[in-house]
């Protein structure tokens, strides 16, 4: 055994002298920086200053807190409000001055309907002014389950689910179906509650450009040959294209039948949020898919707030019955929120019987868009964006200062020059620190069933005029 350890220590002693003098060299800084490390004080110890009672009263006087929010000008268009008094409906009295109003979704002219105000008076004297708790919990009156009937028959599918808030309808269907590791192809073009939605449900987002069937085929395609590279995964992963029917930030329409087929040909899920175009699209108001002809069982989800058409307050959704029993479970808009208040689901019941009742309201107020979008046309500086059965139309620049706060003051000024000739319109507003794709500055054009010939040549005229005035 002795005799062993002799010979490996000779064998060490032999492979030293052999060693080149670079490697020993090496070996030896490596053995004194360890050395060095073991040895060494891993902190240096500072000598402390006690301060006294003056310098610490001086610090902190001197001392100024990070502010909570940035500063905002007392100017800012957003601290300084136009106040309605009386209903918004075909004149409204804003800062004491009546004007005619193109400015609120009041599309069917519903707000200030003798009939809907005479039910949702006789529901506040039955059930009171809210429920003062969500669905689960003593929330759920029965003309909430009649109003969820009604929109399911009008709609022509299985089942609905009404919400208390109209932004929360699509901001909570989004995250209660896609969770994090799921796939949504969404437009650039979707609005801010779309947004919210797939922020809340932690998916991974690709964005199509606006409209671009080739764009979203592009993506499906990738995505395609990443599932198959990844079966595994792909078998667990959810995918979902989230549309608007009629955008509210383009006035547009979405190629529906397009994205059909391309549901089926690559296994996708389509929602649809429809809060512009319910009421306002096809032969009986039911939107988009009765529009293009679709058949809706081909939509998984179509979600809508009833704050426009209806002139009430939330949204629904509707589908098939699964589908909507798994909001009632993880909606957190449904869950959460206090109930819609009874007043406001009768009003909407009786604007839905409106509806039925008289099915040419939806092609007389198309009739008026196109009316306004042709007369629009041709206004000097300005271009009109959306199509001609928009409802809500927006007026830009045509050509742009380059400054988005020199075009968005260009646009207030025509909307004040307006005003005051007794025309009320609206800057299209955004969050624009928050807007995934900032729509360009516009001012909103909305046409209602109410409006009359008069009120539409004396608008058309105002535009023109401010435009000619102010845009030279």
């Amino acid at each position: 055994m002795a005799s062993g350890q002799q010979w490996v220590l000779v064998e060490m002693v032999q492979a030293f002298y052999e060693a080149p003098a670079y490697h020993l060299i090496l070996e030896g800084i490596l053995i004194l920086w360890i050395i060095r490390l073991l040895f060494s004080k891993t902190y240096r110890l500072h000598e402390t200053y006690k301060l006294t009672e003056k310098e610490k009263e001086d610090l902190i006087e001197e001392w100024q807190p990070e502010p909570l929010v940035p500063p905002v000008s007392k100017d800012h268009p957003s601290l300084n409000y136009d106040v309605v008094t009386g209903p918004p409906s075909h004149k409204i009295i804003i800062n004491g001055k009546e004007c005619i109003n193109f400015a609120s979704f009041n599309f069917l002219g519903l707000l200030d309907n003798e009939r809907v105000k005479e039910k949702a008076l006789a529901s506040l004297k039955k059930y009171g002014v809210g429920t003062c708790g969500p669905r689960g919990f003593y929330g759920t009156f029965d003309v909430h389950l009649e109003l969820e009937s009604r929109l399911a028959n009008f709609m022509k599918t299985e089942e609905a689910i009404i919400y208390s808030y109209g932004f929360a309808t699509i901001a909570s269907a989004i995250p209660a179906y896609s969770k994090r590791g799921d796939l949504i192809f969404v437009d650039e073009a979707a609005c801010f509650s779309i947004q919210k939605g797939l922020q809340a449900s932690r998916s991974f987002i690709k964005y199509f450009k606006h409209n671009d069937m080739e764009d979203l085929e592009r993506l499906l395609k990738e995505q395609e040959l990443e599932d198959h590279k990844n079966p595994r995964k792909a078998r667990v992963t959810r995918k979902f294209i989230v549309v608007e029917g009629l955008y509210i930030n383009t006035a547009d329409i979405c190629p529906l039948p397009q994205l059909v087929k391309l549901k089926y040909k690559y296994k996708v899920r389509i929602f649809l949020e429809e809060s512009m175009s319910f009421g306002v699209l096809g032969e009986h108001g039911r939107g988009v898919t009765e529009h293009f002809g679709v058949n809706i069982d081909d939509i998984d989800l179509i979600s809508a707030n009833m704050e426009n058409a209806v002139a009430s307050i939330g949204g629904f959704c509707c589908g098939r019955s699964f589908v909507i029993d798994h909001q009632r479970l993880s909606g957190q808009g449904y869950c959460f929120s206090a109930s819609l208040p009874p007043m406001l689901a009768a009003a909407a019941i009786e604007a839905l019987n409106i509806m039925e009742e008289d099915p040419d309201i939806f092609s007389v107020l198309r009739e008026k868009c196109k009316h306004v979008y042709n007369a629009l046309q041709g206004t000097p500086g300005l271009k009109i964006v959306g199509v001609q059965c928009a409802p809500a139309l927006h007026l830009q620049l045509e050509r742009s200062s380059g400054s988005r706060d020199s075009d968005m003051q260009l646009l207030r000024s025509i909307v004040e020059y307006c005003m005051e000739r007794g025309v009320a319109l609206t800057l299209a507003r955004y969050l624009e620190k928050e807007e995934r794709f900032l729509p360009s500055p516009s001012v909103r054009v909305v046409v209602t069933i109410e409006h009359t010939e008069e009120d539409i040549q004396k608008a058309v005229s105002c535009v023109q005029e401010a435009a000619s005035a102010l845009l030279k």
